[in-house]
């Protein structure tokens, strides 16, 4: 039991005349919330997305700095950087911990079984282990799954849509987790139908990356689709560089990588995962367990272009593409 639950204990049993349920509430204590990202500290993701996670607590009557605080940490994708941030959280005894992507996620379960856990943008919770079932995880963590595998077909289906010469494809993935091995066969499963051949690309480290990508692109009518992982993120802009530079025609994970020049992106809705996320940390700390709460999957998915960049690259991207897109950047 940690001190904190039972100094709290102790308190109730203490006053008689106190009701256990007034108790178990603490209107006037200040909760603590920790957050463990996968993103660096200077990832310019970032801030929007910790502003609409604070802003939907704001909405739900959680104020920083008034009824609770909130101690953030960074991975920047290393896995040895995230298990130090998870236990540094984990010493200081939060009410509940909200962590971003799988690496994070999976480094606090390590380190706690006890401290009530919401995950956002994670692929896989009950393949990689994280949860028993999504619609009763059974343990200390729930929430928010950033996909199903069947979208990583559909990555695949628009390289093909929006460059049609397109006969070879290299799919950057992580090959440390089972997410990464999961999209790859899909993608696999799909590539016979659409005519283009795929091939992996680990995302290990910098050098690996640039050097695959440059062999890959030695070759004509070739394309990349990066699939999501916590390494692809990580080097995002080595990726979107690489792709400029080869002039090859990218589909990406998530809208961030659009932000920073890629081409073209089919994701869920990171930005409405934390809101999501944040009416979770509500739930939980007015006393629902996070065992007994489902795992969501995405309710919004986007489509984003980046119609420079398809100039850049010599493309004119479908009327019926662009008519579906969420988002154009010009």
């Amino acid at each position: 039991m940690r001190r904190r639950e039972f100094i709290t204990l102790f308190g109730c049993a203490a006053a008689a005349t106190w009701p256990f349920a007034a108790c178990a509430q603490q209107p006037d204590r200040m909760r603590l919330i920790g957050v463990l990202q996968g993103l660096a500290a200077d990832d310019t993701a970032g801030p929007a997305r910790i502003a609409a996670f604070t802003k939907a607590l704001q909405e739900l009557g959680w104020t920083d700095g008034r009824n609770v605080r909130i101690d953030y940490r960074w991975g920047g994708g290393n896995a040895d950087v995230v298990r130090r941030q998870a236990a540094e959280l984990v010493a200081l005894a939060p009410d509940v911990i909200l962590t971003t992507g799988g690496l994070s996620t999976e480094r606090m379960l390590q380190t706690t079984h006890i401290i009530p856990i919401v995950f956002a943008i994670v692929a896989d919770p009950v393949g990689t282990g994280l949860v028993a079932r999504l619609s009763r995880p059974g343990g200390n963590a729930t929430g928010f799954m950033v996909f199903e595998y069947s979208l990583s077909g559909k990555w695949l289906e628009l390289l093909k849509q929006i460059a049609p010469g397109v006969t070879r494809a290299a799919v950057l993935r992580d090959p440390g987790s089972t997410f990464g091995t999961g999209q790859f066969a899909v993608i696999q499963a799909v590539a016979p139908s659409v005519g283009v051949e795929v091939s992996p690309i680990n995302t290990n480290n910098a050098a690996e990356i640039e050097r695959a990508v440059s062999d890959f692109a030695r070759e004509p009518n070739g394309g990349l689709i990066v699939s999501a992982g916590a390494l692809s993120a990580l080097h995002r802009e080595l990726i979107v560089s690489l792709a400029a530079r080869y002039k090859l025609p990218a589909v990406y994970f998530n809208r961030d990588s659009v932000s920073s020049g890629g081409l073209i992106s089919y994701a869920a809705d990171y930005i409405d995962q934390y809101r999501r996320a944040a009416s979770y940390v509500d739930r939980i700390l007015k006393g629902e367990k996070p065992a007994d709460m489902p795992v969501q999957a995405p309710t919004k998915y986007e489509l984003v272009i980046n119609l420079k960049t398809a100039k850049a690259l010599g493309l004119t991207i479908p009327p019926a593409v662009l008519a579906r897109a969420d988002e154009v950047i010009e």
